[in-house]
């Protein structure tokens, strides 16, 4: 995925995570027409095909939501076409409406950008979603992803569905075990600290994080003004909400300081290092 994309030829940023295809699928919640949450976990069981794009009031996108409700009423029961955007709940609802959109369900990330943050979709230079095209398995299991890297350029439909009758075929490869789970898990008082000899075998493998008092890791981030400084601790706030666990955030001028504990075990948890990986993905 690239880490940059443009629009009308323009370079253009990309905020939010760097994810590769083959890794869990973080959730993120967005909002329906009727002003009701969605979830990724809502949707368990089913595979997803997300099309996301900048604004309903423009040509290609306006294209793009009315080819791919064509193209929905020739796929299994077994798939949901989630259509995401920025744009306000009602504007969706309307052109629904006015369009006979009935076979993919637009949605809004209106509200915290969640969507864009937890997939690396966010314009950061337009407040809005690039364009492309995301396949989640029934498993949860991210297994197509495509940016288009001209944001006024069509996504590529066939390309998409010919993934997607791949996905529908055969499961996807065992997943790579890795040494923490993809997501937190709620803290109950009593929950014991993680053991030293983890906490520096993790700590070894995380740039710049640095351990105090064997209970907490710190680390500081530097950016050119106090308006950057504060944009990153935004989109740091979105990913701690989502996954139930929130760092200590010092802002000031330039310069961020991250501090991550687990109070309910005294010190520190999978979950402090799970949200430490989630924060250097950011991009």
């Amino acid at each position: 995925m690239p880490k940059k994309v443009t629009f009308k030829g323009s370079p253009m940023t990309l905020v939010g995570r760097m994810l590769k295809v083959g890794v869990p699928a973080p959730d993120f919640k967005v909002v329906d027409p009727d002003m009701k949450d969605v979830a990724l976990s809502d949707l368990k069981g089913k595979i997803k095909v997300v099309t996301f794009f900048l604004s309903l009031d423009t040509p290609v996108c306006d294209l793009q939501v009315k080819e791919f409700n064509k193209r929905a009423s020739t796929l299994s029961s077994d798939v949901v076409i989630l259509g995401l955007s920025k744009d306000l709940p009602f504007a969706q609802k309307r052109f629904c409406l006015e369009n006979e959109i009935k076979s993919i369900r637009v949605l809004s990330n209106y509200k915290d950008s969640s969507f864009g943050i937890n997939y690396g979709l966010l314009v950061k230079e337009l407040n809005l979603l690039a364009r492309g095209v995301l396949i989640i398995d029934k498993n949860d299991i991210l297994r197509y992803f495509r940016v288009a890297e001209e944001l006024t350029a069509p996504p590529d439909y066939d390309d998409a569905l010919k993934n997607l009758e791949s996905i529908l075929k055969g499961p996807a490869p065992a997943a790579k075990k890795e040494e923490l789970p993809s997501k937190c898990k709620p803290c109950e008082a009593g929950t014991p600290p993680m053991a030293k000899e983890l906490v520096d075998k993790l700590l070894a493998q995380y740039r710049g994080w640095q351990l105090v008092e064997d209970k907490k890791i710190i680390k500081e981030f530097k950016f050119k003004d106090f308006a950057e400084a504060k944009y990153f601790v935004d989109t740091v706030s979105v990913i701690a909400e989502a996954q139930g666990h929130h760092p200590t955030v010092v802002l000031s001028w330039g310069k961020v300081k991250i501090t991550l504990t687990t109070h309910a075990a005294g010190g520190l948890s999978e979950n402090d290092f799970i949200i430490a990986k989630i924060i250097d993905e950011l991009q």
